[in-house]
């Protein structure tokens, strides 16, 4: 059985429920095709269209150059955060204090490391994320939804070129954390 626009269509002279899997079976099972559901035409497979990206080669140049422009900014801020982490000595990072120190220096100390580390990681995440977006320049499923197989808007991968999911994924994602 079908349902498309919230019409359900089933083969001519079957009634409905015959097209369905043995018991325990899904949606995925079906072999007629992409299945939707309700009014909002959500398919269950990724549409064979979408395996093509809407960008010209120009606008995949433009987009590869600012994220590789933004890997090297990364970079930078991540040495020199790593060299500010490294710089200090052991009993800082450490936590010890002398007595001559009091516990509010030591807790600001603590603080500022916490940022840094995360700042750090931050760092270390979005430069994971440009990596994995050239990569799929590279395969050519670059603007290419990693969830539904959908084409993610150009105006979203104008703002964050790394963006491997389409706002509705990126908002149900957000939703289930």
């Amino acid at each position: 059985m079908l349902h498309a626009g919230g019409i359900e269509v089933t083969d001519a002279g079957k009634p409905p429920g015959a097209n369905r899997p043995a018991r325990g079976g899904d949606a995925l099972s079906y072999n007629v095709g992409p299945v939707f559901v309700g009014r909002i035409g959500r398919c269950y497979r990724p549409c064979p269209m979408a395996a093509k990206t809407a960008f010209t080669k120009k606008e995949l140049d433009d987009l590869r150059e600012r994220l590789v422009e933004e890997k090297e900014q990364l970079q930078v801020q991540l040495s020199t955060i790593e060299e500010a982490t490294f710089a200090t000595s052991q009993s800082d990072m450490s936590g010890e204090v002398s007595f001559d120190d009091e516990n509010a220096d030591a807790g600001t100390f603590t603080f500022e490391r916490e940022r840094d580390l995360s700042i750090e990681n931050n760092v270390r995440d979005l430069l994971s994320k440009i990596d994995r977006a050239l990569a799929r320049m590279d395969e050519g499923t670059y603007g290419i939804c990693s969830r539904c197989g959908k084409p993610i808007e150009k105006a979203r991968l104008k703002a964050l070129p790394y963006a491997d999911l389409c706002i509705k994924d990126a908002q149900a994602q957000a939703r289930s954390r």
